[in-house]
């Protein structure tokens, strides 16, 4: 029985709202470190991170306190002019992850969309393909936003039904796999690879350990841009401060967005090579919003508590601990058959079909429980909690969920 207040709101969206999204059953009032609390006052575990993008934790003292001190001297003041913050931001965040140049934007699709066009311009000014030619290699699974640029690389049937004609120049190959790869990277007109280093929205799909520097290596030697779609498995979530670190190797262009602002404003941003980035000039891309003054003190702030906090660090060790505990369950469970994940990126895989509810069930009870997290492709639970996490609460909250699952155990 949904709490009347609850119901008060959610009615109010499913009457006013298009009914693009659908939600748990819960609605959210405030938000302060790893925890949320509802509108009847009820606090939960957010293990879902508003899709990492809050990997900082809810309300950060010190991401608000540059939002509030930056919105009352200025906000906006689009590209037509030059302001006081945009180049000390471009000078941080370029020196930050170690690239020469940034293209700012607001949103994650936004980034993807700015690095395919990146991508393409470089193509025909630098590689010198033939007009209108350029192709780029995106993978089965991907997920990168809901534009139709975007869903044109989908092999979702969902996220495209009835939203044609797609857009050209695309080519969808197998995820995790080099053969089929090394074979799309052999037409010439191919510009760029693009992947996500771990597929998130696909369930938080790991790619075997060789995949990715192997994937590299086949793109520098047929001269290919690699672009790493970071805009989940960024800023630390992995248990290094973009996922490509872990194999050793810097993509020609870096898409970062979510927790780059630690969830307070939308920014997403670009990273690339003098060679590249100068290829676009004035009049070709932009965003009236991109490089706001308050998104760059924001997201200044937000990579300033990564560091600080190490929490980097603190992703990978929890991550370990939470999927031993998760694995010693699963030695005899008969409800989970696998959690896989990098850090505090991770999701298990529910013994059922994808279009049964039971993942969807236990979401419920376990929210019932007093955490909070979603389903992903309608068997596969993903849980990626604020990666300011300790040890006491990742330990507490693994045991909510186990118990859980124990409850959907098959008599």
């Amino acid at each position: 029985m949904i709490k009347s207040l609850t119901k008060h709101f959610i009615d109010l969206e499913n009457s006013y709202g298009a009914q693009n999204y659908h939600p748990l059953p819960v609605v959210l009032k405030k938000g302060k470190g790893i925890y949320l609390w509802d509108v009847d006052g009820k606090k939960y575990f957010d293990f879902l991170s508003a899709y990492s993008a809050v990997n900082q934790g809810h309300c950060h003292p010190k991401i608000v306190s540059a939002l509030i001190k930056q919105s009352s001297i200025l906000t906006l003041t689009s590209r037509a002019f030059y302001n006081n913050v945009l180049g000390d931001y471009e000078k941080f965040l370029t020196e930050y992850f170690g690239y020469d140049r940034l293209l700012p934007m607001n949103t994650g699709v936004e980034g993807g969309e700015t690095a395919v066009k990146l991508a393409r311009k470089w193509g025909y000014k630098i590689k010198r393909i033939k007009k209108n030619k350029a192709k780029i290699i995106f993978v089965s699974g991907n997920f990168w936003g809901r534009t139709l640029a975007a869903i044109s690389s989908s092999d979702d049937p969902v996220s495209k039904r009835d939203f044609g004609p797609f857009m050209p120049g695309y080519e969808i190959i197998p995820y995790n796999d080099l053969t089929a790869l090394k074979e799309a990277l052999i037409d010439p007109n191919v510009v760029a690879f693009m992947v996500e280093p771990i597929q998130g929205e696909a369930g938080v799909v790991v790619p075997d350990e060789n995949y990715l520097p192997e994937a590299f290596k086949l793109c520098k030697k047929n001269n290919v841009l690699f672009i790493a779609d970071e805009v989940q498995t960024g800023i630390g979530r992995t248990g290094e401060m973009i996922c490509c670190d872990h194999y050793g190797f810097k993509p020609d262009i870096l898409v970062l967005g979510k927790a780059l602002s630690g969830g307070v404003f939308p920014v997403s941003a670009v990273l690339s090579s003098h060679e590249i980035m100068l290829t676009i000039k004035p009049g070709e891309h932009g965003s009236t919003f991109g490089g706001n003054p308050l998104a760059c003190k924001v997201v200044m702030a937000s990579l300033n508590v990564i560091k600080d906090e190490e929490l980097c660090l603190n992703a990978k060790k929890l991550g370990n601990i939470f999927r031993s505990m998760m694995n010693d369950y699963i030695l005899s469970s008969n409800v989970v058959s696998l959690v896989r994940g990098k850090g505090l990126l991770n999701a298990i895989v529910i013994n059922d079909d994808e279009k049964s509810e039971t993942a969807w069930n236990i979401c419920l009870k376990l929210k019932e429980n007093g955490l909070l997290a979603k389903p992903t492709h309608g068997n596969i639970i993903r849980f990626a909690p604020p990666l300011t996490i300790s040890l006491s609460e990742i330990t507490l909250a693994t045991e909510i969920i186990i118990d859980t699952l124990k409850s959907f155990e098959k008599k």
